[in-house]
């Protein structure tokens, strides 16, 4: 039985009434009896005052009974009343859950001090709510995280301010319910519950509107990270958003100023021209100047019509404007500089036009300038100069013509070599361009084949020269294939000259004469020196004796292009008389004296040809045969260039042998120091002034004269100023010194250039030693040793000291009073030296 609040604090206060009343007339009881006990009578014999006392607690007795049956009475009555009442409430309970549970829902309460408790859930047929009570309270795993932090944010101010809410939340499977939350009676009430037709539209238009807001912030916060101002306006032609560029641009504070001033970017006259654009409909876009942040820049204005407003961008072109000016600039070079190269330039554009073309175009072809300024086609100007007659004769013209054009669809390049009918003759290349048109380069060959042809005529007779040798020749080129090669060469190795005509790779020579001479390690080293790329190439030489008892010289020499001399000389007989007379030093002595003949030989054979070359260009060069054009007086001073250049080297190398063999006779007699000086640096001035080089001369007072031969004290001094000139660094310093002590004459060339290693000083004064060591200067490698020799002759000495990369110091010693003599005297000390080093 249930009962109320009010019936039970009625009943506890009459049983607390029955309770005292008991406890009373337990009290009375207690002191009767000790009353009794206090007064020892007998039993059958008592007073009147105990007999009233007795009767008192029969009294309270009685009425105590009384009492506790009317409040027996009293409870019954109440407990029926209870029952009554909970039967009701009962049933209003079950009544109360039956509407609930007959509207589709999910409800949850919280009361206070007690844990959450799920009332209801009736809600089936949305996807993703899950169906167990306990999964339904884990909200971010059923809910969509935005949805699921809504709802939480929701709760807590219901939770913390009794704040009621409704809202729309999503579940992971897209599904849509109705989340309703108030506060109850001291309850927190949650409450899921499907949306209806109209409110799931209102949910869609609150998605909607919450993307498009997103959107909206997105776009303005992109473009306020823009660098350019950006606006936009409403129907009445007012500023209602701008970005931060704008605001900078205006040199504004904030944004809230440029909306409240309206401050504009655009001037008076512009805004104008925008309204009259975006009013018939269209975007405006135009460059104008802007005065933005306190500088006046060119802007593109693009502003286009929105809904009836007007959204606007000022995009800074200051840089491509520069850039195009630039861009203009740079053409207008390039225009000028084709203008001055000697090749024919023409380009035409993917309509045939010809757009541009230097002057050595209009020159080659003679055509008229102001035709060719009218753009003619690519098709017009191959008529025209079929018209005047220089296109090389063909069948037919129209199939020619339309093989040449055929690159401006194919993209295939074309090259091809016109034969003029003037007899010119005229390299054509062309190739199509990524905009499609066409580059055409057209090259002159005239006087590059007749060189070409002058050359080949010059090799022949150095074949025939070489021919004529005993001495086995072979010139490799760069790619390690046979250049050049005399009978000699085949005769000693017993290849067939028609196999050495198929120009083979040192490889190839190598495995065919390995069987003669089958040291590997040897072979290995020739091979390596033809064929490797160093900057220092190795000069060597050695002698083989073969498997067939014959004894071959060989040496290698790089040359200057590039390329590799090999020389074999057949010594076996010298050999077997070596052995028979003198020791084998003296042996190789003479191989070495041979070598030198062999190459003096040389010398005079190709001395007769070269002066022929250069007698020949003088008189090319004569106004007398004939004016020549630019191009080919450049040649023609190229070849008498590189002829003086080979006269020179040969006259060093007959010097030399002239020296070895005691010819040299010196004529010695009192001459300037200032002269001998004078001449040897007019010989070096033109490289020196090409190198920027600065000649520091610095002459004692008290040196004046000194005999010696002044033409070969001039060739030492030259050799020596030419080696510090070539091994100098641009805009360096060379310096010549000149002093008297001792009794001699000193003279001091020093440079400050790329200096020579340690290990390679002993083999600079070496004939044929010619290293260039990084630099552009190279030579036959005679200069220091024909200049050592010289001051030997002489009677005096030269040291050399050097540190790579900080340059080098030559010092020569000459007696003031030097005894005349000739080379036959200083032969054999010579040749000691030289096998020395």
């Amino acid at each position: 039985m249930r009962t109320t609040p009010g019936q039970n604090r009625r009943l506890t206060t009459r049983l607390q009434l029955a309770l005292l009343l008991l406890a009373a007339m337990a009290c009375v009881a207690t002191m009767l009896a000790v009353f009794m006990g206090g007064h020892q009578i007998e039993s059958n014999q008592l007073s009147e005052r105990q007999l009233a006392i007795v009767g008192i607690v029969a009294a309270a007795v009685f009425m105590a009974g009384l009492l506790i049956w009317h409040m027996g009475s009293v409870a019954r009555k109440e407990a029926g009343k209870a029952k009554a009442e909970s039967q009701h409430l009962r049933r209003n309970l079950a009544a109360a859950d039956a509407i609930i549970r007959a509207e589709p829902q999910v409800l949850i309460f919280w009361e206070q001090e007690q844990a959450v408790r799920i009332a209801s859930h009736t809600l089936t047929g949305i996807p993703g709510l899950p169906e167990q009570h306990a999964e339904i309270l884990r909200f971010g795993q059923w809910l969509q995280p935005a949805s699921a932090d809504t709802l939480k944010t929701s709760l807590d101010m219901l939770f913390t301010n009794g704040r009621a809410f409704s809202i729309i939340v999503k579940t992971n499977a897209g599904a849509a319910i109705e989340a309703e939350g108030r506060a109850a009676g001291g309850r927190a009430v949650l409450r899921f519950k499907d949306v209806s037709t109209y409110k799931a539209e209102i949910a869609r238009i609150d998605e909607r509107h919450a993307a498009l807001t997103r959107d909206v912030h997105s776009s303005r916060a992109l473009l306020d990270t823009l660098p350019m101002p950006v606006w936009l306006r409403d129907p009445a032609n007012r500023l209602i958003w701008v970005n931060k560029a704008y605001v900078k641009a205006v040199e504004a504070d904030s944004e809230l100023e440029v909306l409240d001033r309206q401050i504009e970017l655009l001037e008076t006259r512009q805004r104008k021209h925008v309204l009259k654009a975006v009013g018939a409909g269209q975007s405006y876009r135009a460059r104008v100047h802007l005065i933005a942040g306190g500088e006046r820049k060119p802007h593109d204005i693009v502003v286009i019509p929105v809904d009836g407003m007007m959204a606007g961008a000022a995009i800074d072109v200051t840089e491509i404007e520069t850039a195009q000016g630039e861009l203009d600039r740079q053409v207008e070079a390039y225009d000028r500089t084709l203008d001055r190269v000697e090749t024919a330039v023409a380009l035409f554009n993917r309509e045939q036009k010809l757009v541009f073309y230097n002057a050595a175009f209009a020159k080659l072809w003679s055509l008229d300038p102001e035709w060719l300024t009218t753009r003619p086609t690519d098709s017009d100007i191959l008529d025209r100069l079929r018209e005047i007659g220089v296109l090389p004769p063909v069948v037919s013209h129209r199939d020619w013509k339309a093989q040449v054009l055929a690159g401006y669809r194919s993209g295939t390049p074309l090259e091809d070599i016109w034969n003029l009918t003037d007899g010119r003759i005229i390299n054509v290349i062309a190739e199509q361009r990524p905009d499609g048109g066409v580059t055409y380069l057209f090259g002159d060959e005239t006087d590059r084949l007749a060189l070409e042809a002058r050359y080949n005529a010059l090799i022949d007779v150095q074949r025939e020269t070489l021919d004529s040798l005993k001495e086995g020749v072979a010139v490799f080129g760069t790619d390690g294939r046979l250049k050049l090669f005399n009978r000699a060469f085949c005769g000693i190795w017993h290849i067939p000259s028609g196999k050495l005509n198929e120009l083979p790779h040192i490889g190839e020579i190598i495995a065919a004469v390995q069987n003669l001479y089958p040291d590997a390690g040897t072979w290995l080293r020739i091979g390596r020196a033809v064929t490797a790329f160093q900057d220092e190439r190795e000069t060597f030489s050695g002698q083989m004796i073969r498997t067939d008892n014959v004894v071959v010289d060989y040496a290698l020499m790089p040359l200057p292009d590039g390329a590799t001399l090999l020389t074999y000389a057949d010594v076996t007989d010298a050999k077997r008389a070596e052995r028979a007379l003198v020791e084998r030093n003296e042996a190789l002595v003479a191989a070495d004296r041979l070598k030198t003949n062999f190459i003096g030989h040389i010398s005079y054979e190709l001395r007769t040809p070269l002066n022929t070359i250069i007698g020949f260009s003088d008189m090319l060069a004569s106004p007398m045969f004939g004016e020549l054009n630019d191009k080919q007086r450049e040649y023609l001073a190229d070849i008498m260039s590189s002829s003086k250049t080979l006269l020179a080297i040969i006259d060093d190398i007959l010097d030399l042998t002239t020296i070895e063999a005691g010819g040299l006779e010196l004529k010695v007699a009192p001459v300037g120091v200032r002269a001998i000086i004078d001449a040897a640096i007019m010989g070096i001035r033109e490289r020196a002034v090409r190198s920027r080089l600065t000649i520091d001369i610095a002459v004692a007072d008290d040196v004046t004269e000194i005999m010696v031969d002044e033409a070969r004290m001039r060739q030492v001094l030259y050799n020596l100023l030419s080696n510090a000139v070539g091994f100098s660094k641009i805009n360096g310093t060379v310096y010549l010194a000149c002093w008297r002590q001792a009794g001699n004459i000193f003279f001091r060339v020093e440079d400050a250039g790329i200096g020579i290693p340690k290990d390679q000083i002993g083999r600079v004064f070496q004939r044929f030693e010619s290293r260039s060591r990084g630099s552009e200067h190279r030579g036959a490698g005679l200069g220091l040793s024909i200049a050592k020799s010289l001051v030997e002759l002489h009677g005096g000495n030269i040291e050399i000291t050097s540190e790579e990369g900080r340059g080098t110091r030559v010092v020569v010693r000459i007696p003031e009073r030097p005894v005349s003599r000739t080379s036959g005297g200083d032969r054999d000390r010579l040749a000691g030296g030289e096998r020395a080093a």
